[in-house]
C-alpha cells in the first residue's frame, strides 16, 4: 500500500516537495533520475503538469491580502489529490523504493522514510550487508511458487536482521539471464522470508530464473550480495 504521508497534505508543504521533485526527475547527466529510477517519460510528464498547474495558483495563495481565496485554496488542495491519487495509482513512489538504482538522495528527496516497505524497531545498519540469500522454491501449481528465504544461522525462514526486506529479480522463459544485472530483468521484494511469487497460469510449463539478495529499503546503498542464478519448473 502507498504510504500516503510521504506526500505533504498541506499548501505549504506539498509546494516545495512538487517543486524539488519536479527538478529531480529532470537533473542527471547523460541519463536523468527519472531514467535511472525506472520513471517513464509520460508519468515524469504528468508529474511536471501537475506542478504547472501549482505555481500560478499558489503565487495568488501567497499574496493573502489581494488574491488569496477560498477558490484559490480549494484548487491548490485537488492538485494535491491528484497528485497522491496518481501516485497511488502508478507506484511511483513504491517503485523509487524498491529500484535497483535508489540511493539515499533519492529517497530523502521523495519522503520515502515510512511505511508498509520499513519495519520500525530495527537497528540501523552501519555496513553493507555479506550474507547471502538462501533460498528454496517450491512450484505450486498455476504458475505460483512458494518461496523460503533463510538468513545463514536462521532454521526457519525469516528477514535478516539488518534487512527489512528481501529483493529479488526475475525472468521467466527458456534462457537464463547472464546475470543479476541483465536488462529486461522484472524486480520486486517481499518484507517477509516465505511468500508466494505468483507468476499466473501462463507461466506454466516455463521456466522461473531468479536471483535474491538481503535489502533495506531505508539504506539501500548497503543491501547485500545477490544470490546465485536460481531456477525451477513452473507447473
Amino acid at each position: 500500500m502507498t504510504d500516503q504521508s510521504r506526500i505533504p497534505r498541506g499548501i505549504d508543504g506539498f509546494n516545495p516537495y512538487i517543486i524539488k521533485t519536479v527538478a529531480y526527475f529532470a537533473d542527471g547527466t547523460p541519463t536523468t533520475n527519472a531514467s535511472r529510477l525506472g520513471i517513464s517519460e509520460e508519468e515524469v510528464n504528468q508529474w511536471t503538469g501537475f506542478l504547472t498547474e501549482w505555481s500560478p495558483l499558489y503565487l495568488k495563495y501567497s499574496d493573502k491580502r489581494n488574491s488569496r481565496t477560498t477558490a484559490v485554496i480549494d484548487q491548490l488542495y485537488d492538485i494535491v489529490d491528484r497528485v497522491i491519487a496518481f501516485d497511488q495509482t502508478n507506484h511511483i513512489l513504491d517503485r523509487i523504493a524498491v529500484s535497483l538504482n535508489v540511493n539515499i538522495v533519492d529517497l530523502e528527496t521523495f519522503n520515502i522514510r515510512k511505511g508498509a516497505l520499513q519495519k520500525s524497531g530495527r537497528s540501523i545498519p552501519q555496513k553493507s550487508i555479506t550474507d547471502s540469500v538462501s533460498v528454496t522454491l517450491q512450484p505450486i501449481g498455476g504458475g505460483s511458487v512458494s518461496v523460503k528465504c533463510y538468513s545463514p544461522t536462521g532454521a526457519r525462514p525469516a528477514i535478516l536482521s539488518d534487512a527489512d526486506s528481501v529483493q529479488y529479480v526475475y525472468s521467466v522463459g527458456i534462457a537464463a539471464p547472464a546475470s543479476a544485472m541483465a536488462d529486461g530483468l522484472s524486480k520486486d521484494l517481499s518484507t517477509k522470508g516465505s511468500f508466494t511469487l505468483a507468476l499466473g497460469a501462463d507461466a506454466a510449463a516455463k521456466s522461473l530464473f531468479i536471483y535474491f539478495r538481503w535489502f533495506n529499503t531505508k539504506h539501500p546503498e548497503l543491501a547485500g550480495p545477490w544470490s546465485t542464478l536460481q531456477t525451477t519448473l513452473l507447473l
